[in-house]
């Protein structure tokens, strides 16, 4: 199948590269724009009691939300507020009130703290309609803006923070990481690339291919969201980025090196790209098959984000395949050997002699690299277990200097750490609510540990439902709050609401924790399907029923030791209180995935010189010998892109980019490069049970010449 179709790109080069002209505008043409949100609660199912407790709300009390924003106002000096400096700021706020900002709905002065060291103004806003309304962030931006005019040199200082001003400061923060990734990532492929192949034909073949069609992929997963409502997250821009240029490199690199392999081999240039696609097809497409499956598997999360998540990566993925084993040989099939200019390397075969020496020593001692290899991962995962989520997303997504973080730690000088996000307590009657029965109820509440207020309570038209906004002791998305919420507060609003009525806890709090059990729930279905559909796409590759199973046990074990080398770095060394609670689906996204990518393309290459008549340890050797320096270069090009994230400047993708670019590091140059051979060799034949991966006559390649236009079997050509 690959043969035939490395036949047809090679002989209508120009056909293929116009039918992906014609793909790529039909796309752009009639795709939907690709929009993401920020609001956590659009990704939980609707069973999940903060959703519950939200939508009661939303339809009992439309206009009592939290306050969009918060402008914080304390002394320059650090000192309490005297009245006058009350009275600036309610004269501040009075003005703000005449500007008539679009979006604000509503502005309203608090008293000052009771130990009078913060005033605050609540700003309320129009919900946003769409994710694309930038309401919100203008109306932040004008209240910033005036603001300043309004203090002036009052001796007191104001910034505005609260959901509408972090939502804001991290989206800019985001925009900058991803200026800077996108650089980064692009700079990189191309010097690596220049000094793998010193070419700068091949160095700009990923980056132009993969630009032309990274608007398409866009279009493509535009067209899924809008057709089955999928909630897109907006960090899914910044991943989606390094996938399509890592995974996509690392595909053309795979060719190439291949494509390369053949001319060195004595074939005319187009013959060579025919064999090559024939040779690293089937390889290269398992490999993206398997890195699919993991992804589509997330269409099983209870969660919208991983939901959407897992089929936007996986259509980035296809379309970077189809590039691959296309666009790419229709474009390098018209340069021919001008692909590599100006360097004539690619006529000489190399002596291997790092790779071949590492291969060798492997060959004679297969069990001492296997227990050295395995007992790094292992000894790296037992750190795994000191593993501590955490929700805290805000600090992660902004930096420490700007105005929504710095204010909101003004804000804690006088107000509850739990000021910025007050969780809420919904209850509904079957009866009217009498005063003494909320009484009653609200210094319940109070009385919770971890509670430092309950605000009054406000009841609908027909007194059959009330809300009490619940200020935390601790800070909305710490451990502390958290637990508070899903413990001793749920369980006192369920049980000391009046007779005949329920009662839900809703709040952004109360989202993270029924966020936690989704996850927990996604962590026992998701990850086990995944491995068992890895698994079948191994086996049917390598015909064998024995390897998917030390493959997959190889992978996991890589996943254990890079989530236990992250905790090692950002928990242990760098003391942080714990890692972003999306990591480890983030993680298994692209070190179980792509883990597999590098497993399949070793053990491929294993299977290949085993079918050529090789003893089990000597085509560990070759196999190592030829498609290390591959496997090498494509880790060291993926885990370079994926480190780039750690530039952007704020701590949740310096993790993100850390894991995944350790995890595929590990991947790459531990588990690829030697465990798997290692083990592969040890097993011997009975690796490929119930298959004949040993055997000559089966594994004989068919090698295409282009001259004559057909496959001519090896032996055929060995009698002429």
């Amino acid at each position: 199948m690959f043969a035939r179709l490395g036949r047809v790109v090679v002989h209508h080069p120009w056909k293929v590269i116009g039918l992906w002209v014609i793909a790529i505008v039909a796309v752009l043409s009639t795709a939907p724009a690709l929009t993401a949100t920020t609001d956590q609660s659009a990704f939980l199912p609707s069973h999940y009691e903060s959703i519950q407790a939200m939508k009661l709300q939303e339809q009992a009390f439309p206009q009592s939300a939290a306050p969009a924003a918060l402008i914080v106002a304390v002394r320059a000096d650090g000192g309490p507020l005297s009245d006058t400096d009350s009275a600036t700021v309610s004269a501040a706020a009075a003005a703000l009130t005449e500007r008539n900002i679009k979006g604000v709905t509503g502005i309203q002065v608090t008293p000052p703290s009771e130990n009078r060291l913060v005033q605050v103004i609540a700003v309320q806003m129009a919900k946003p309609t769409d994710a694309s309304d930038k309401t919100q962030g203008e109306a932040v931006r004008s209240l910033r803006e005036h603001l300043k005019e309004q203090i002036g040199d009052t001796g007191l200082k104001a910034g505005v923070t609260g959901t509408a001003a972090q939502t804001l400061d991290q989206t800019e923060q985001g925009e900058k990481g991803m200026a800077i990734i996108g650089i980064a990532t692009i700079v990189l492929i191309l010097v690596l690339l220049l000094v793998i192949f010193r070419s700068p034909v091949i160095a700009l073949l990923p980056v132009l291919t993969i630009g032309a069609i990274s608007s398409t992929v866009g279009g493509l997963i535009a067209m899924a969201a809008k057709a089955f409502d999928l909630e897109i997250d907006t960090s899914v821009n910044s991943i989606l980025l390094v996938v399509l240029f890592g995974v996509g490199t690392d595909y053309i690199l795979f060719l190439m090196f291949r494509y390369r392999e053949r001319l060195r081999a004595g074939d005319d240039p187009k013959a060579a790209m025919v064999n090559a696609v024939a040779r690293v097809g089937e390889a290269v497409t398992s490999a993206a098959a398997a890195v699919i499956i993991a992804f589509m598997a997330l269409t099983l999360s209870s969660l919208g984000m991983f939901r959407a998540l897992g089929p936007a990566l996986a259509i980035a993925v296809a379309v970077a395949l189809l590039a691959g084993l296309t666009l790419v040989p229709a474009i390098v099939s018209l340069l021919g050997t001008k692909v590599f200019w100006p360097s004539k390397a690619w006529q000489i075969e190399p002596r291997g002699a790092r790779f071949g020496a590492i291969g060798a020593a492997m060959g004679r001692r297969p069990g001492v690299f296997a227990v050295a290899s395995g007992g790094v991962l292992v000894a790296l995962g037992v750190f795994a277990f000191g593993f501590n989520p955490t929700f805290d997303m805000t600090s992660g997504s902004s930096t420490d200097t700007s105005e929504s973080v710095a204010f909101t730690t003004e804000l804690l000088k006088g107000m509850p750490a739990g000021a910025t996000q007050p969780s809420d307590v919904l209850v509904r009657a079957e009866s009217p609510l009498t005063d003494d029965q909320l009484a009653t109820y609200r210094t319940a509440l109070t009385g919770v540990d971890g509670v430092g207020q309950v605000g009054q309570p406000q009841l609908s038209a027909d007194r059959m439902i009330a809300h009490l906004p619940v200020t935390l002791a601790h800070a909305p998305e710490s451990d502390a709050a958290l637990d508070t919420v899903a413990g001793p507060l749920r369980e006192r609003a369920h049980q000391a609401a009046p007779a005949g009525a329920t009662a839900a806890v809703g709040g952004l709090t109360a989202v993270f924790v029924d966020f936690e059990d989704a996850m927990n729930h996604d962590y026992r279905i998701v990850f086990p399907v995944a491995a068992v559909l890895i698994m079948l796409v191994l086996a049917l590759l390598l015909r064998s029923l024995v390897a998917p199973w030390y493959l997959m046990a190889s992978v996991f074990l890589g996943f254990a030791a890079t989530l236990g080398a992250t905790v090692l770095v950002f928990q242990q060394l760098q003391g942080e209180h714990g890692l972003i609670f999306t990591l480890p689906v983030i993680m298994y996204l692209f070190v179980v995935a792509l883990g597999t990518d590098y497993n399949i393309l070793m053990v491929a290459r294993l299977r290949e010189e085993s079918r050529a008549g090789h003893t089990p340890r000597e085509a560990a050797a070759l196999a190592v010998r030829h498609t290390g320096p591959t496997i090498a270069a494509a880790g060291l090009i993926l885990a370079g892109t994926f480190a780039s994230m750690m530039l952007a400047g704020n701590s949740s993708l310096s993790q993100m980019g850390f894991a995944i670019s350790v995890g595929i590091a590990i991947a790459a140059f531990v588990m690829a490069l030697f465990f798997t051979p290692a083990v592969t060799a040890l097993l011997g034949r009975r690796a490929w049970w119930p298959g004949h991966g040993g055997d000559d006559a089966e594994g004989r390649w068919a090698e295409y010449s282009y001259a004559e236009s057909h496959y001519t079997p090896p032996t055929a050509r060995s009698r002429r």
